[in-house]
C-alpha cells in the first residue's frame, strides 16, 4: 500500500502528514482529524484499513505528535485549528473529500462545518464526540459517580485540591479510562503513544484543561448545538456503548443534523475504531460508498 509522509508549513511552522493508499475512480480521499486536543494521529492508525480503495490522510495538528510546538500560547485557539484544516487541504490538494473527526476532532469538524462554510466536503463522520462541552462534562460526571462512592470521593478530593498527579487519583482515573476510553487489555501501542502525546501538552491544557474531567480551558463554553442544522452533507455519527461521550451526546447531534445516521458499537468505549476495528471500518466504508453512489 502506497504511503507518503512529509511536512507542510502552517503559520510559519511545520505540520506533519501521512497519506495512505490511492483513491480509485469514484472514491474520494478521507481526511482524518484526531482528538485530544493534542493526541496526535497515532491512535487513529487502524483507519488505514479504509485505504483499500481510497486515500486516507492523517496529520498531527500543530502543537503535538510529529508537528512543531507552539511558540506563542495566545495562538492556540479553535479558529486557528479550523484555519489549519483549510491550509492542510490546500497544501495537499484535497479539494473534494470526506471528513472524519474523532472526539476533539469531532468538535473541530463541527466547528469547521458550521462556521467556516467549507467547500468540497461530500461526507462527514463524527466519531465519539458532542456538540456541547457542557453536555459532555455533565455526562462524564455521571460516569465518574458510577465508579462508586469511594472512588468518586477520591476524584472529587484531589480535583478540589488540583492534586491531579497524586498516585491515588491517577489510579482511579485509569480505572475510568479502562471503562470508558478504551476497553482493550492491554492497550494497543498506538493509543499508548497518543496518551503520552497529551501528557502536559500545551494545546490540551489551553483548550481543554488539566484532564478529561476538568474542562476549564478556552473550550469550556463551546456549544454548537444550535448551529448543527447548517451541516447539509450526509453525516454518519458513531459512538461506543461505554463511551466517555455517551449515546445522549450523539443523539443530540443526530437530532440537529438533518438526515444524519447514528451507529452504536456496543462493545466499545471511546475508540470503536480500535476496539471493533473490522466492524468500524466496514461501517464507515459502506457509508462513504453510499455517499458516492456505489
Amino acid at each position: 500500500m502506497k504511503k507518503q509522509e512529509g511536512k507542510i508549513t502552517v503559520d510559519g511552522q511545520k505540520v506533519w502528514y501521512r497519506r495512505v493508499g490511492e483513491s480509485r475512480p469514484g472514491r474520494l480521499p478521507l481526511l482524518c482529524l484526531h482528538g485530544g486536543p493534542g493526541a496526535g494521529h497515532d491512535y487513529l492508525e487502524p483507519l488505514e484499513g479504509l485505504a483499500t480503495d481510497r486515500e486516507v490522510v492523517f496529520y498531527d495538528q500543530l502543537g503535538c505528535g510529529l508537528s512543531d510546538r507552539f511558540q506563542d500560547k495566545s495562538k492556540i485557539t479553535v479558529k486557528r485549528f479550523v484555519d489549519e484544516v483549510d491550509t492542510v487541504r490546500k497544501a495537499l490538494g484535497l479539494d473534494r473529500i470526506h471528513l472524519l473527526g474523532q472526539s476533539w476532532g469531532g468538535w473541530l469538524s463541527i466547528e469547521y462545518m458550521t462556521t467556516a462554510n467549507p467547500k468540497g466536503i461530500m461526507g462527514l463522520v463524527l466519531a465519539s464526540t458532542s456538540s456541547s462541552i457542557k453536555q459532555f462534562v455533565t455526562e462524564a460526571e455521571r460516569l465518574k459517580a458510577e465508579l462508586g462512592a469511594e472512588k468518586y470521593n477520591i476524584l472529587q478530593k484531589y480535583e478540589a485540591a488540583m492534586d491531579l498527579h497524586n498516585p491515588e487519583y491517577e489510579k482511579v482515573v485509569m480505572e475510568f479510562y479502562k471503562r470508558h476510553l478504551c476497553r482493550l487489555d492491554p492497550w494497543p501501542d498506538c493509543i499508548v503513544r497518543s496518551v503520552k502525546n497529551m501528557d502536559r501538552n500545551l494545546v490540551y491544557e489551553t483548550l481543554n484543561g488539566p484532564n478529561e474531567f476538568m474542562v476549564i480551558g478556552t473550550l469550556k463554553d463551546w456549544d454548537r448545538t444550535s448551529l448543527l442544522g447548517r451541516i447539509k452533507v450526509p453525516t454518519l455519527i458513531t459512538v461506543g456503548g461505554y463511551d466517555e461521550l455517551p449515546l445522549v451526546c450523539s443523539e443530540t447531534i443526530q437530532k440537529g443534523i438533518p438526515g444524519s445516521r447514528l451507529v452504536m458499537f456496543e462493545k466499545s468505549a471511546h475508540c470503536a475504531h480500535l476496539e471493533e476495528t473490522e466492524k468500524y471500518n466496514r461501517t464507515v466504508a459502506e457509508f462513504l460508498g453510499g455517499v458516492e453512489g456505489a
